[in-house]
């Protein structure tokens, strides 16, 4: 099955639609450069409401080990996504797990060549924003990836495209932002609920075409 993460979840009754549809994970921003950056206080309240089943993610940007420790213990997360410049390998050291969010403006290999200890997030280049653009990549390059390794593709996914994103890149998950949202931080009922169903359609075309 493909895994759903809903990220950039600034309320709690979108973190908890998010876990009746069956998302795998919810993203929670804690880089105060975002439109959707949610405060620790927040974010923990979000995470304490989260059936055990459904993973919640910290989103940083260049973060020291030090910065991931104080996020992970004040807001309880068990994944942390990393966006900028980081050093990957004290991050694993940490002994916490790391999704690497990354573009492919470096080529298809530079993302395959990442650390194989962390799942790689491919996400539209935006050295300003860091995701959340809503601006969709290279599919096909993607798909190169996903051959290779655990692949969750982000970028401009909706309930129009995201079956078709499925089809082509053969993703381990799909992470949407922006493409379920009526403003940053605040989703959309119903698209939440038609990106779920078009993840779920995608699963049983894929099987009946296999």
């Amino acid at each position: 099955m493909t895994a759903i993460k809903f990220c950039g979840i600034t309320r709690e009754e979108d973190a908890t639609l998010a876990a009746e549809l069956g998302a795998a994970a919810v993203g929670l921003v804690l880089w105060p450069g975002s439109p959707r950056a949610v405060a620790p206080a927040r974010a923990r309240r979000v995470v304490d409401g989260l059936p055990p089943f459904v993973t919640p993610v910290a989103v940083l940007v260049s973060p020291t080990a030090d910065d991931v420790r104080r996020v992970v213990e004040s807001v309880g997360v068990r994944v942390v996504q990393v966006h900028g410049a980081v050093d990957l390998e004290t991050l694993i050291d940490g002994g916490w797990t790391i999704v690497r969010a990354t573009s492919l403006a470096g080529g298809p290999a530079a993302a395959r060549a990442i650390d194989p200890r962390v799942t790689v997030l491919l996400d539209a280049h935006d050295p300003a924003r860091h995701g959340g653009t809503g601006t969709t990549i290279d599919w096909t390059a993607a798909a190169g990836v996903a051959r290779a390794r655990r692949v969750i593709l982000a970028g401009g996914l909706r309930p129009d495209n995201v079956a078709q994103a499925i089809a082509e890149v053969r993703p381990y998950g799909v992470d949407v932002a922006s493409g379920v949202e009526v403003a940053p931080g605040v989703k959309d009922a119903a698209r939440m609920r038609a990106f779920a169903a078009a993840v779920r359609a995608a699963e049983t075309e894929g099987r009946t075409t296999a």
